[in-house]
């Protein structure tokens, strides 16, 4: 409904136009007929004098036409029924024409008036659809939900603003001062606990109550549903912590469970007097208990590391660094051959890096390239300089990741998206990600063409 005002079935201004009507149209058709009938002529008088009814029945309902029904009646029995000028009817007959004209009248004006009010019945419910389905339009569009229900509300019934406060402020507010007027009535709608909506303009009538009940609804829905989403955006931080806080602990439990319980086993049985040990089982058992300790000690770095990297307060050294020297470095520090990995360093400058954090970051990229790389295809290391900038790729062969799960991997606690604690804390490439870019680089997730997987790490030249 387009600027379509609810109101009553009949507005006042018809009734008052159904009055004038009979009031100028009895006197009028009297004296036509009067002067261009004859005696003859009462089947002519009495068509014209309901037609007249009729008229005025369908332009101010039931009660102008009562009342125009028996004003023709008893001009009919003044003027057209002998004898004349008196309210007697000399035939019993025209007695019983009077009366049933009359009946018809009546009848024919409950009959209009009840089909001029089915058919404004019938016009506002489709008004009010068409109000309806067009908030439901606006809301579908991306509009404000809220601001489309105030404007529709406002434009629905003519009023000249309406208000929606809530918690002591104004939210939304649609506001027509070209039809101000100082007789405005304002009238005030609780909405839920805290909102109120302040409605300015012509008084309602009571049909239009129906209607406005809707609006007050869906503005109620549309706040609770605001305080709903309001309470969640509130939480999600506390929720995620606690997610990433559960993940960390099922996470550490199972990483420290296994390296302690190796080391402890190894420890008892080196003290165990019960069992006679030679020296190679020694060896052996010394052995198991270094790894196992040697595991904690980089589980507790790499949870130190992270700790700092998210206060901000990890220290970084940033100096000319060979990209080529810390790449042998890493090899080393994973107990690899040449043979196993394959090696691309070409000739570069030094990059502007911290040497430490690099290693890491090359032996943790290094080390998950290995863990899913196809049997006898090595993953490879290759540097490349570009412009001001040095690429240090470490390219794999094996399944790849998807495009739009690339970044779940630099998410701490994650494998893949999962939060799976049986291949370790997940904080590798997390915690690689972060030192690159305390050192002003950039770590970066490609397909490797045939295949793959390439992380690229880039750096600046030292200047």
């Amino acid at each position: 409904m387009k600027n379509f005002a609810l109101r009553g079935a009949l507005s006042l201004r018809r009734r008052v136009a159904g009055f004038v009507l009979a009031t100028v149209g009895l006197p009028a058709l009297s004296c036509t007929l009067r002067l261009l009938g004859d005696d003859e002529s009462i089947t002519i008088d009495v068509l014209a004098f309901q037609l007249l009814v009729v008229v005025v029945a369908l332009v101010g309902g039931i009660w102008p036409a009562l009342i125009c029904a028996v004003g023709a009646g008893a001009l009919l029995d003044l003027f057209f029924v002998a004898p004349f000028y008196s309210v007697t009817i000399a035939d019993p007959l025209h007695l019983v024409a009077l009366v049933i004209f009359v009946v018809v009248a009546v009848l024919v004006s409950i009959v209009v008036d009840q089909a001029a009010r089915r058919s404004l019945a019938a016009t506002r419910s489709a008004a009010e659809s068409e109000t309806l389905a067009d908030i439901a339009g606006s809301v579908l569009r991306g509009q404000d939900a809220l601001q489309a229900l105030v404007s529709r509300l406002r434009e629905s019934f003519g009023m000249t603003s309406v208000i929606l406060r809530a918690k002591g402020e104004t939210l939304y507010s649609a506001i027509d001062s070209a039809i101000a007027d100082d007789a405005d009535i304002e009238t005030t709608f609780p909405i839920g606990q805290n909102g109120s909506l302040y409605l300015r303009g012509t008084e309602l009538a009571a049909s239009d109550r129906r209607i406005l009940g809707a609006f007050l609804s869906q503005i109620e829905a549309v706040l609770r549903q605001r305080d709903l989403a309001s309470e969640a955006d509130r939480m999600r931080p506390v929720a995620e912590a606690d997610r990433l806080r559960t993940a960390l602990l099922a996470a550490v439990g199972h990483d420290l469970r296994r390296p302690l319980a190796a080391a402890t086993a190894a420890v008892t049985s080196l003290r165990s007097m019960e069992v006679t040990l030679t020296e190679a089982d020694k060896r052996e058992l010394l052995e198991a208990a270094e790894v196992s300790l040697d595991s904690l000690a980089q589980l507790v770095t790499k949870l130190l590391d992270a700790s700092r990297l998210q206060a901000g307060v990890l220290g970084v050294e940033l100096a000319a660094t060979a990209v080529d020297g810390l790449v042998l470095g890493a090899l080393d520090e994973l107990g690899l051959s040449p043979g196993e990995v394959q090696l691309e360093l070409g000739e570069t400058v030094p990059v502007l890096a911290d040497g430490v954090l690099l290693q890491r970051v090359i032996v943790n990229l290094l080390a998950n390239a290995l863990r899913f790389a196809p049997p006898g295809v090595p993953p490879v290391i290759a540097t490349i300089e570009c412009a001001d900038h040095v690429q240090l790729r470490v390219i794999d062969s094996g399944p790849g990741i998807p495009a739009d799960r690339r970044e779940d991997i630099f998410v701490a606690f994650q494998r893949l998206g999962d939060t799976d604690n049986t291949s370790g804390l997940g904080l590798g490439l997390a915690l690689s990600k972060g030192f690159v870019e305390a050192m002003g680089g950039t770590l970066e997730a490609e397909d490797t063409p045939g295949g793959g997987l390439t992380m690229m790490v880039e750096l600046a030249v030292h200047p």
